[in-house]
């Protein structure tokens, strides 16, 4: 009876019918068997320690087993060491791996999924390693049956007496959504790794043509270079005089404001007033999660800051920081603005990500909306809207050309520049690149190397010929385009309109305020005749409505009798 319960206790641990024992356990047998082997150790153990003591003496056999402790100490340290080397190896390889793309491959992830990959966890004889976290942040898809998939833009209304730009419908996520989604890690970098930048104390202002002070004067054979894209690049991107981007470099800025900016870590939203050009427009719609955590940075110069006086204090404007600047390196506004414009990665050194916008634009999105829209949705590192008529480059010039924009010679010879170096009209032969002509008012980018190689050559360009930015600019994105695999996100001017609301520069403002009647408000109400007063005298002028008949003969009547009563 025992014998059969312990079978059956022992059953649920694994099958004793398959070791031929039927379900009963031999006890008595295993202790006997490891009994004689133990006792059969012991002799042979016995055995040879007298054979030991038997060639050596006592004090003899005592430093051989303490030669043989230490070497088995010695053997496992080695060993155990290698190991934790390997170990700290790992790691450092992890750090050096960043920048291989070869080793850190990361897929596509779910907007459910997305902060890291199916985690693999490696057992070794210390512990548990576990994998380095992603390098790189490679996009993501919205989950099945989300609105914004299906999202189509309406037809354009059939108003015929407004035929210009208009805002379309933009599929935003909740803010608590797009602040979610921001990535963790940067994204790819194609080909670039390493970008550091030019520093002159003594300038070389003998070049075929074009540049400045700022710029540093690069040559013609030095552009070229900048356009052959290796991993590691120096290169010209303003500020060229100063080691450190608005501290003697011109475009200068106080240190008070540049250890602030240096602060901004995250999203920063950048615009600029030179010349008192633009009334400065407060964003809309921003959530409180925005104000707390992205940097809203107006840059003016001392012409704008004076007319600022009195209007702000602790240095904002609303949600607006004003830095002043100084030493503006350009006597063209325009040209002067290209350089917060297009040069953010220099002036903010730490942040992520940057939104431009112009300072005749009023925000009207949170910033967290736009850039899950335009760039982490699109897996893009840099968006721009295209112009919303003009595609090509010849057409773009000449109309520049009729408006009066920049001298007419200057726009001949940077267009013919870049026809001798391919530039061809744009045609549909081109997609998938939609347009070579951008509306450049805003940018919205990320700030990794790539980006800023493009925003770096792009500066360059308007540095040397015209600062019309709109004709420079596909020549550049074609030239890195050919290099790598790597393009700009250009989405429709519509949308762009969706979130900006573009306001007029002052001095149109100043002509419309000539030109338009004085408006007065209130009204003034409408002047009335008096009343008369109730004691007036019986002989003053007053219109008697006229009596219906019957009231004619009782007031006769009435008469005669009062008549009589007097009498």
């Amino acid at each position: 009876m025992s014998g059969g319960s312990l079978g059956i206790r022992s059953g649920s641990y694994g099958s004793l019918d398959k070791q031929g024992l039927n379900g009963v356990l031999p006890i008595q047998a295993a202790s006997a068997t490891r009994t004689k082997a133990y006792s059969k150790m012991l002799k042979e153990k016995e055995t040879l320690i007298h054979w030991i003591c038997k060639f050596a003496g006592r004090k003899k056999v005592g430093m051989l087993l303490l030669c043989v402790i230490s070497a088995a100490v010695f053997v496992w340290v080695v060993y155990f060491g290698e190991d934790q080397e390997n170990d700290n190896g790992s790691k450092v390889n992890d750090n050096l791996a960043l920048n291989n793309p070869l080793i850190n491959v990361v897929q596509s992830i779910r907007i459910d999924n997305w902060t890291s990959l199916a985690v693999s966890v490696k057992e070794t004889k210390v512990g548990v390693m576990h994998p380095p976290p992603p390098s790189y942040f490679l996009g993501y898809t919205l989950p099945p049956g989300h609105p914004c998939n299906t999202f189509t833009l309406p037809p354009p209304p059939a108003d015929k007496k407004r035929t210009g730009p208009r805002p379309c419908p933009v599929c935003y996520l909740p803010v608590e959504e797009a602040v979610a989604l921001m990535p963790k890690v940067p994204s790819f970098s194609p080909v670039i790794k390493n970008l550091t930048y030019i520093f002159e104390e003594n300038l070389n202002r003998e070049t075929e043509f074009g540049g400045s002070d700022f710029g540093g004067y690069p040559t013609l054979k030095q552009r070229n270079d900048s356009y052959d894209i290796r991993e590691s690049m120096n290169m010209h991107c303003g500020f060229v005089k100063g080691r450190k981007p608005g501290r003697g470099t011109g475009f200068d800025i106080y240190d008070s404001d540049l250890l602030e900016m240096e602060q901004c870590n995250g999203v920063v939203v950048a615009s600029a007033i030179f010349g008192a050009f633009d009334v400065i427009q407060q964003p809309r719609n921003i959530s409180k999660y925005s104000k707390q955590t992205v940097c809203f940075y107006m840059f003016v110069d001392e012409e704008t800051e004076a007319d600022l006086k009195g209007k702000y204090e602790n240095n904002k404007i609303g949600v607006w920081r004003i830095v002043l600047v100084r030493d503006l390196p350009y006597t063209d506004g325009r040209r002067n603005g290209k350089i917060p414009k297009l040069l953010l990665h220099r002036l903010f050194p730490n942040a992520r990500y940057s939104l431009w916008i112009d300072g005749k634009l009023e925000l009207v999105a949170d910033p967290y909306q736009i850039l899950e829209r335009f760039l982490w949705r699109k897996n893009a590192t840099l968006a721009i809207s295209r112009h919303y008529k003009r595609f090509d480059v010849f057409v773009e010039a000449e109309a520049n050309k009729a408006a009066g924009k920049y001298d007419n010679a200057s726009i001949d010879h940077q267009v013919e520049f870049y026809k001798r170096e391919g530039l061809t009209p744009y045609s549909e032969a081109k997609h998938p690149i939609t347009s070579d002509v951008p509306e450049g008012c805003v940018i919205i980018r990320e700030h990794i190397p790539i980006s800023n190689l493009f925003t770096c050559l792009w500066f360059n360009e308007v540095d040397r010929f015209t600062s019309r930015d709109q004709i420079s600019f596909s020549t550049v994105r074609d030239k890195i385009a050919a290099k790598t695999n790597w393009t700009v996100n250009m989405f429709l001017d519509c949308e762009r309109r969706n979130f900006v609301i573009q306001k007029y520069h002052k001095d149109v403002l100043a002509l419309l305020a000539q030109r338009a009647p004085p408006v007065i408000y209130p009204p003034p109400r409408p002047v009335l005749a008096p009343r008369p007063p109730p004691y007036m005298a019986k002989d003053s002028q007053r219109k008697v409505p006229p009596r219906r008949r019957r009231d004619r003969k009782s007031g006769a009547r009435h008469h005669r009798k009062v008549s009589k009563e007097i009498v």
